[in-house]
């Protein structure tokens, strides 16, 4: 990667103008959302790298029309996005079995494999930079990254039966992934419900407070209306029990992460698998947002292949997680895409403040990179979408093979040259923001 050699009032300009593309009409609709997501980034290097997956796309940009280990099929697979340390966890898929594994699919996309190595590299850099690990410490940490992935991508490629691969799980998970799967374990539907909700004239609604916003009786109407539209576009298996979508209240909602700063949000909550008041499920119904790679890969044929940004986030997101929450799906509010999920229960990040040894930081690392390989292998011709009709895993494997001695160089070189890059432009965006240079703000 090269990104022009600016200074600092060139490549704050340069930052704005990025922030406006990919920010700027919710920005207007919701400064102060904005205000609050802008001084989480302000708090370290790795914050502002989470929310700016927009300037790393924009800084990336070049290769979209090739670069190493991309060709034709290799530059056009289902890639998470945003693919960084942070975004990995817990969650119960469609069988019931809690899994850890790459979450948050706000900004999947179709593009190159090589933007998420690159983007999940150089978070590892800033993150072992936060935890003064040496420069050669970070080098060893990417190079066990892409070993892990290399090999997890060309065992799947070969044949490997599901046994040899399995995913991480309470059976087979091991160290901090382990660790996260039994705090999920630990958690329990009663306890989430007790922190949403109240039980009034016997029956469950929401709590007053805590981010709920009462809805006026027209925009509850249009949320109900989303929801019908919502129920038709998930699969047969998730409509086995009808009575489980019975609406028991509605509110809207407000605070939700970085990456959602201005996006209109709205909880619904309904009776479940029984009448069991313990049974409840909570569903989030949000608005979608545009992708930031899909700024820079303009072929249309992905880009109409979408009806909106909820069908693109919830069919990229069954395409690269295999059994997928069952309560995913998409619909429309005042004319914008919406995804819908489950609030869980038993979503648990994977927690890097107590992570200090580097042995146990490469462990995980690998761990990660393994995910990382099975996402990208997940999403191909056997997803049931046409859009990558071939073996992906089978692509990137012969890409890497034309040249196996280059692959960890290219990703080591980026992670510290981003890096780098990443963290002298959190200082920049500091003090745009704390001069007040960031316009409507």
């Amino acid at each position: 990667m090269s990104v022009p050699q600016l200074n600092d009032e060139q490549r704050g300009e340069e930052i704005l103008a990025v922030f406006d593309t990919a920010f700027g009409e919710l920005l207007a609709a919701d400064p102060a959302a904005f205000r609050v997501k802008f001084r989480k980034m302000a708090a370290s290097a790795f914050a502002f790298y989470r929310g700016t997956a927009a300037l790393f796309c924009h800084d990336i940009d070049a290769e979209k029309h090739g670069g190493p280990y991309l060709d034709e099929r290799t530059s056009r697979v289902w890639i998470h996005g945003d693919l960084h340390a942070e975004n990995f966890g817990t969650y119960m898929d469609s069988n019931g079995r809690l899994v850890f594994n790459v979450n948050d699919f706000d900004e999947a996309y179709v593009g190159p494999f090589t933007w998420d190595l690159k983007r999940f590299s150089a978070s590892i850099a800033l993150v072992g930079y936060a935890k003064a690990l040496s420069d050669e410490q970070i080098t060893e940490l990417v190079e066990v990254y892409a070993g892990a992935y290399r090999e997890r991508i060309h065992a799947l490629a070969t044949g490997a039966k599901s046994d040899e691969v399995p995913p991480f799980t309470l059976d087979t998970a091991e160290g901090p992934l382990l660790g996260a799967l039994r705090a999920a374990r630990s958690l329990t539907r009663f306890e989430l419900l007790d922190s949403m909700t109240e039980i009034r004239d016997f029956e469950r609604r929401f709590a007053s407070g805590g981010g709920s916003i009462e809805l006026d009786a027209a925009t509850r109407y249009k949320v109900l209306a989303a929801f019908d539209g919502y129920l038709e576009t998930l699969p047969e298996s998730s409509l086995s029990h009808p009575d489980s979508y019975r609406v028991k209240d509605v509110v809207g909602r407000r605070g939700i992460g970085i990456g959602s700063a201005g996006l209109p949000s709205y909880n619904i909550l309904l009776e479940g698998s029984t009448d069991a008041l313990e049974n409840d499920v909570v569903i989030y119904i949000k608005q979608a947002q545009t992708p930031a790679v899909s700024r820079h890969i303009t072929d249309p044929a992905i880009r109409d292949y979408f009806q909106h940004e909820g069908h693109r986030t919830v069919i990229s997101q069954r395409a690269l997680q295999a059994h997928a929450d069952p309560w995913l799906g998409w619909t429309e509010l005042d004319g914008a895409g919406q995804l819908v999920a489950e609030v869980s229960p038993y979503a648990v990040d994977l927690d890097w403040s107590d992570l200090d040894d580097p042995e146990e930081i490469a462990a995980v690392v690998a761990d990660l990179g393994r995910a990382t390989a099975s996402m990208h292998s997940a999403a191909d011709d056997q997803s049931g979408e046409s859009l990558v009709p071939f073996s992906t895993e089978r692509a990137i494997d012969a890409a890497i093979a034309a040249d196996e001695d280059g692959f960890a160089p290219l990703l080591t070189d980026f992670a510290h040259s981003y890096g780098a890059r990443a963290r002298a432009d959190h200082q920049i965006f500091v003090d745009l923001f704390r001069n007040g240079r960031i316009p409507g703000l």
